[in-house]
């Protein structure tokens, strides 16, 4: 287990809503320089919009645009900046997080559909 890394359940891992979304655009946050706003398809539960910190990763944040990312669903709303998140993609990273890379499917999967 990763260090510093705490423990849950089973019970708490399953109050997760990890689903497939389709990034449909993606713009810069107008109000800070790491940050970009991503509108995602989630099929059935609808469109939203996630904020995420991924600009000095992707410096061109449109190469997203049509891919199928991971993202918890039912995560509270958070405001950054003035503008709200309504869920948050996953993404892996290297220790030193000078990399950090969004968790895709390596094949296409509907929006909305559940991660198990």
């Amino acid at each position: 287990m990763a260090e510093g890394a705490d423990t849950i359940t089973y019970e708490d891992f399953a109050k997760l809503d990890i689903r497939v979304a389709r990034v449909l655009e993606v713009s810069d946050h107008p109000n800070a320089d790491k940050l970009i706003l991503l509108q995602i398809d989630l099929g059935p539960l609808g469109q939203r919009q996630l904020v995420a910190g991924l600009k000095p990763y992707y410096p061109d944040p449109q190469v997203l645009v049509g891919k199928d990312i991971v993202v918890v669903a039912n995560l509270a709303p958070r405001t950054m900046r003035g503008q709200t998140s309504y869920g948050m993609l996953l993404a892996g990273s290297s220790d030193d997080r000078k990399r950090v890379v969004i968790l895709t499917s390596d094949e296409p999967v509907e929006p909305g559909s559940k991660v198990s």
